[in-house]
């Protein structure tokens, strides 16, 4: 690597423009920082990079600031729908957060457009708006990018609109790893034409990423740049001005920890992050009843069009909290947080290292740490320093149970949180530590305030004579929302309806009779009953027989002149079921004479 001494702008050997420079002085960076110094020179020079570095270490500008450069050295000039970069990063958020620098430094360059490409937003929109005011930097998210490569039937061929391309950014490449966009980041790279500088950033260096850097970069510069103090073989992978706290409590024991925290820094800006979107719906209804005088907003992966507006008007607040996944844990940057509480495991171990957040200035995670043993707290490869139980906390549960028995709505999202909780906990990378055999699952109902164990398989033929449940039929607890409520009986009287017709039409089996059992009954039966309808069907013909013998019989008798034909006729008659007329005695009386 070419060594760079970091310092003001003016002294890269690469100079700025005019314009971007004063941008920097209005933006409040007066000097670079390692990663910056180390990358845009490479950069600006053609080189393809690879940049490892710790979270808030710079990396945006790093990028940022070589393609304006990059492009603005261009000596043909752009066409509205050509493209001349591209930066795809993981979540929408942090597109959102790199489109708003992006713009401050392309706003004194008015011949250039720019475009966010992201989930949660009309397809069909932003072909529209590319096609109307075109766009030279895209900013995107690998699923909505792969999609756009996919609507030349609309008018759209971005595969020729990428011809021209000079620069491809994979921001945070780990995560985008991580989070499954390997097939995705693939068939991208297949649009683009090979003569480009690529830009790989990433917090830490795994296998998946420097495969990625054998696929997608041209003999690439590696850079890495290490906290200063931190010896080159650490494997600390967070600013060393974090501070970093644990608390060691019992499942049943930390809600009531988080709010007694909350509500002792109100005034505070915080971010919480549970492992599900389950829990944040739960536990961020929960902390809105109970946490007063305190904005509070949840966000998730499974929100749609409600992330970015929630996202864009939590980073303007003062004071608040934002309940959330791990779609937040890295890269976003967040003005002004003073805590980042990791209330459950994240879902990977490096995230133990990157669920603080740049902010630009001194930040303090507190960690809740639920261990079966006390080296749970392994993972987290930065200094740690034990937080003591916070005292004279009020339990808060019966609240909780309180609320889920007065609100269907509440009751459900409080069973689906635990389950989706204890799945995640199951399927954890650090499962040689996460174990599911370890999990007390009494105190974790406790915690979570169920009403009674859900029946999941996790659960299955165990016993929980810790946990009481709650002596009401759940069946029973409406949902405090009128409408809601009236659809839930509507529902409830047509599944008895469907229950009641059904059984109706149905020969009812014994549910504790072993099946072949009940097949070979059933057979059995059915010869039995074969049997008899033979049977009845050889008596008929037999009376028939009979009778017919005894019409005979009179008709001989009248013939020899015994009976008169009034008597015969009368026979006939009382003879039996047949009604049978004297031309068919005739015909049956030749046939025997025959």
């Amino acid at each position: 690597m070419e060594h760079v001494t970091e310092g003001s702008w003016e002294s890269l050997p690469v100079p700025l423009h005019p314009q971007v420079l004063s941008v920097l002085r209005e933006l409040g960076f007066p000097y670079m920082t390692p990663v910056q110094s180390a990358t845009i020179p490479l950069f600006m020079k053609n080189k393809d990079v690879a940049a490892e570095a710790v979270t808030g270490s710079g990396k945006t500008l790093a990028f940022v600031i070589p393609i304006v450069e990059i492009l603005l050295r261009r000596e043909e000039k752009f066409k509205k729908s050509q493209v001349g970069a591209i930066i795809i990063t993981p979540t929408r958020e942090l597109a959102v957060q790199i489109e708003e620098v992006l713009s401050h430094f392309t706003k004194p360059f008015p011949q250039f457009s720019q475009i966010l490409w992201i989930g949660g937003r009309n397809p069909g929109e932003d072909v529209a708006r590319f096609k109307e005011l075109g766009g030279n930097i895209i900013v995107a998210t690998p699923g909505r990018l792969e999609d756009m490569f996919r609507r030349k039937a609309e008018g759209l061929d971005l595969a020729s609109c990428v011809r021209s391309l000079e620069v491809l950014v994979l921001d945070e490449a780990d995560r985008l790893l991580d989070m499954g966009f390997e097939t995705s980041i693939n068939t991208i790279l297949e649009f683009l034409p090979k003569q480009r500088r690529t830009g790989l950033f990433s917090a830490t260096q795994t296998q998946e990423v420097e495969n990625l850097v054998r696929a997608g970069l041209r003999n690439p510069v590696r850079i890495s740049v290490k906290e200063k103090g931190v010896a080159a073989s650490s494997t600390q992978k967070t600013p060393s001005r974090l501070e970093n706290h644990y608390m060691v409590c019992k499942a049943d024991e930390k809600f009531n920890q988080l709010v007694h925290f909350l509500r002792n820094h109100k005034q505070e800006k915080h971010l919480v992050f549970f492992s599900t979107c389950a829990c944040v719906e739960y536990y961020g209804k929960a902390l809105e009843t109970l946490v007063k005088g305190v904005k509070i907003m949840c966000i998730h992966g499974k929100m749609k069009y409600k992330r970015n507006k929630i996202f864009m008007e939590f980073r303007k607040l003062q004071s608040g909290i934002l309940v959330c996944t791990d779609v937040m844990a890295r890269g976003i940057d967040i003005p002004e947080v003073n805590w980042v509480l990791q209330y459950d495991p994240p879902s990977n171990a490096s995230g133990f290292a990157f669920d603080f957040t740049g902010t630009g200035s001194v930040g303090i995670a507190l960690g809740e740490v639920v261990p079966a043993r006390s080296d749970n707290v392994v993972p987290v490869q930065c200094p740690l320093q034990e937080m003591k139980l916070q005292k004279n906390t009020a339990d808060l549960l019966p609240k909780l149970k309180a609320m889920a028995l007065g609100d269907r709505a509440v009751f459900e999202k409080g069973m689906k949180a635990f389950v989706s909780y204890v799945q995640a906990y199951a399927k954890h990378e650090c499962n040689l530590i996460f174990r599911l055999k370890d999990l007390d699952f009494a105190s974790l109902a406790r915690g979570f305030a169920l009403l009674r164990m859900p029946k999941m398989p996790e659960l299955r033929g165990k016993q929980f004579p810790d946990f009481v449940p709650v002596d009401v039929n759940t069946d029973t607890i409406p949902f405090k929302d009128k409408i809601r409520e009236k659809q839930r009986q509507k529902q409830l009287l047509e599944q008895q309806r469907k229950e009641k017709t059904e059984n109706d039409g149905r020969r009812k089996f014994i549910k504790n009779k072993a099946w072949s059992k009940q097949k070979a009954k059933k057979e059995k039966k059915k010869k039995l009953t074969e049997k008899r309808k033979r049977e009845e069907g050889s008596d008929v013909e037999d009376e028939d027989m009979e009778e017919l013998l005894n019409d005979t019989r009179l008709l001989k008798k009248f013939k020899k002149g015994k009976i008169t034909e009034e008597e015969f006729e009368k026979g006939l008659l009382t003879s039996g079921k047949r009604s049978t007329n004297k031309a068919d005695l005739e015909i049956s009386d030749l046939e025997d004479d025959c």
